[in-house]
């Protein structure tokens, strides 16, 4: 009598993860974003673990739970997993100020992002 299960929103060999609230701009989460579409999951961690960008930290925090996510919920192998998506939206802006000279006002804007990162299990081929 109660509600029907809701479908997955992704294939059966994928997991995501979703992080929303980032503080830094989605324009500067998407080059670090950039840099492990596509990768293996652990040369991805490997690259987000020695990237200079303080957003990498945050990043890494994401892959490392949607590879969780793989394991514990969906039964994938981690040895097989790629990270087959990895988008950046926009979120709030916190807008702030600091006045300036004759009576201007400068303003500051402080945005931030949410980012989606989506593995995927792939056999390899021998």
């Amino acid at each position: 009598m109660g509600k029907d299960k809701n479908p997955r929103r992704v294939a059966d060999n994928e997991a995501m993860a979703k992080t929303r609230m980032l503080r830094t701009s989605p324009q500067k989460l998407n080059l670090v974003a950039g840099m492990i579409r596509g990768k293996k999951v652990d040369k991805a961690l490997n690259d987000l673990t020695f990237s200079n960008k303080r957003i990498a930290q945050d990043v890494k925090k994401c892959l490392q739970s949607a590879i969780a996510n793989a394991e514990n919920n969906h039964n994938l192998d981690i040895d097989e997993l790629v990270v087959a998506e990895a988008y950046v939206g926009k979120n709030l802006t916190m807008k702030r100020g600091r006045p300036r000279a004759r009576g201007r006002f400068g303003k500051i804007i402080k945005p931030f992002s949410e980012l989606t990162i989506k593995v995927r299990q792939v056999e390899e081929q021998a």
